[in-house]
């Protein structure tokens, strides 16, 4: 079994996975700027946010919890080469998944594991195909599900992921935040 972990997010899928996978863990979070150099490659963004947010949660612990594993995960979803991020009101939201629908975007996340003084980081990429959506499919998942603080303005476990998606090329877990088969077989190599 692996030992308990700190998880330094406050994503309820991120928690859900974790406890799917049955890896005991504390939530210990602390504000964290998510910004990252402008030149960044794209893929390289989601590791440098998850490790930023690993090592202020770090910074924060006391000696006990110190001795835990942190883990630290960052999702971002990319059409184009370009980030689209979490919409903050409904225009946005709508207009996000105007430009996802009939398309091919990909959704990265990016994840660290911070162990003594070991780091773990690698980023897993999922390719999610919508079908054709309608304005009133979109207007009717943004109005009931109000997707504001996820990327990309959705959730492949909701609504719009049962209907409205066309194809998934990856781990399906990924896109919902964790790919946490890949951050149990890392975990399992820090506990063997």
């Amino acid at each position: 079994m692996i030992q308990k972990i700190i998880l330094a997010s406050q994503s309820p899928r991120r928690k859900q996975l974790l406890e799917w996978a049955e890896i005991p863990f504390e939530v210990v979070v602390q504000p964290t700027d998510e910004s990252f150099p402008e030149d960044m490659p794209v893929k390289e963004v989601p590791v440098y946010i998850a490790q930023h947010k690993a090592e202020v949660v770090k910074q924060s612990l006391n000696n006990t919890h110190r001795q835990l594993p942190i883990l630290a995960a960052d999702t971002i979803v990319v059409l184009n080469e370009k980030i689209i991020g979490k919409p903050k009101v409904r225009g946005e939201a709508i207009s996000i998944l105007t430009s996802l629908s009939g398309n091919k975007h990909k959704v990265i996340t990016g994840v660290v594991i911070l162990c003594d003084h070991k780091i773990i980081s690698f980023q897993d990429t999922t390719e999610v195909i919508f079908h054709r959506l309608t304005t009133k499919e979109i207007e009717f998942y943004v109005d009931k599900y109000k997707p504001y603080d996820k990327a990309g303005a959705y959730a492949i476990q909701e609504w719009i992921g049962v209907v409205g998606i066309k194809s998934i090329n990856g781990d399906f877990y990924n896109v919902m935040g964790l790919p946490v088969s890949r951050v149990v077989r890392e975990l399992n190599k820090l506990s063997g």
